[in-house]
């Protein structure tokens, strides 16, 4: 399969798919790993009280955990629609806010914040500002905590192989021979080399989860549908592909595939002297 990270001729676009079906999304996207959380504590100082703003909760899979951390949170989502379901998942803590808006142009608060902590969504962000925003919106020595999500081998792992040919066969920006990275070969340098350009925030600690999650067909099928390079296809094209994709993991696999996902925390302190600069 293809991976879901944009190149940025494509950000804006793709970023908006999300919210088409908030309920899709909600009902089929995984949640993070529970020791996430606990290096949430440790690593990000994240714990009860605390006061984090969350970029891009999506339906709330990790707004929730912090939730019931004993944490204050507000988050800014994009989607109108993944924001009201965020508000439903989350309407039993008083101590949460879901505001709809585009975490660029949004205003921030007079009070700074704890940490910021973004779960699969910071590479959404305009990478001219979410750097710069984020350090603005932190206290002096406060956290930015970016979880990210990719896709590596492991699982049933001849099922990805051989399903790169539906990919090849109905997504024709699938490169030949396209194969899922083995966890120890995922390169993190990218964000570590952009929180170092910014110049507004310390060293990145990395945390790194590698766990399996099984579907049976029409669960993976689901998943499928809420990935952005999925959406953005022709509907035929789109069908085409998920009708290939069910027809191999009836026949070969069963009815059933294992992926595993790599989940990656990654820490950085703001700078803990100097006047905390707005963002525009």
């Amino acid at each position: 399969m293809r991976d879901d990270t944009p190149d940025e001729t494509r950000r804006v676009r793709l970023s908006r798919t999300f919210d088409e079906d908030a309920e899709l999304y909600d009902r089929a996207r995984p949640g993070y790993p529970p020791e996430l959380f606990d290096d949430l504590t440790e690593v990000a100082g994240i714990e009860p009280g605390c006061h984090v703003l969350e970029v891009g909760p999506g339906t709330g899979q990790a707004t929730l955990p912090l939730a019931e951390r004993g944490c204050r949170i507000t988050a800014v989502e994009l989607g109108a629609d993944m924001a009201a379901v965020a508000r439903r998942n989350l309407a039993g803590f008083a101590a949460v806010e879901i505001v709809t808006a585009d975490f660029e142009t949004w205003p921030l608060p007079q009070e700074p914040f704890d940490a910021v902590v973004s779960a699969t969504a910071f590479h959404w962000i305009d990478p001219a500002v979410r750097m710069t925003k984020a350090a603005d919106a932190l206290r002096p020595g406060g956290a930015l905590a970016v979880v990210a999500t990719q896709h590596v081998a492991g699982g049933s792992a001849e099922f990805f192989v051989e399903v790169q040919e539906c990919y090849e066969r109905f997504d024709p920006a699938t490169p030949p021979g396209l194969r899922l990275p083995s966890p120890q070969d995922v390169d993190t340098s990218d964000h570590a080399d952009e929180v170092a350009r910014s110049g507004r925030f310390g060293p990145v600690v990395f945390r790194r989860y590698a766990w399996d999650l099984t579907y049976s067909t029409a669960e993976y099928l689901e998943v499928l549908r809420t990935y952005s390079g999925h959406r953005a296809l022709p509907p035929e094209a789109r069908d085409g592909l998920l009708e290939c994709i069910a027809g191999l993991i009836d026949r070969r696999y069963g009815g059933r595939v294992t992926k595993r996902y790599l989940t990656e925390l990654r820490v950085a302190r703001a700078a803990p002297s100097g006047r905390r600069r707005r963002a525009p």
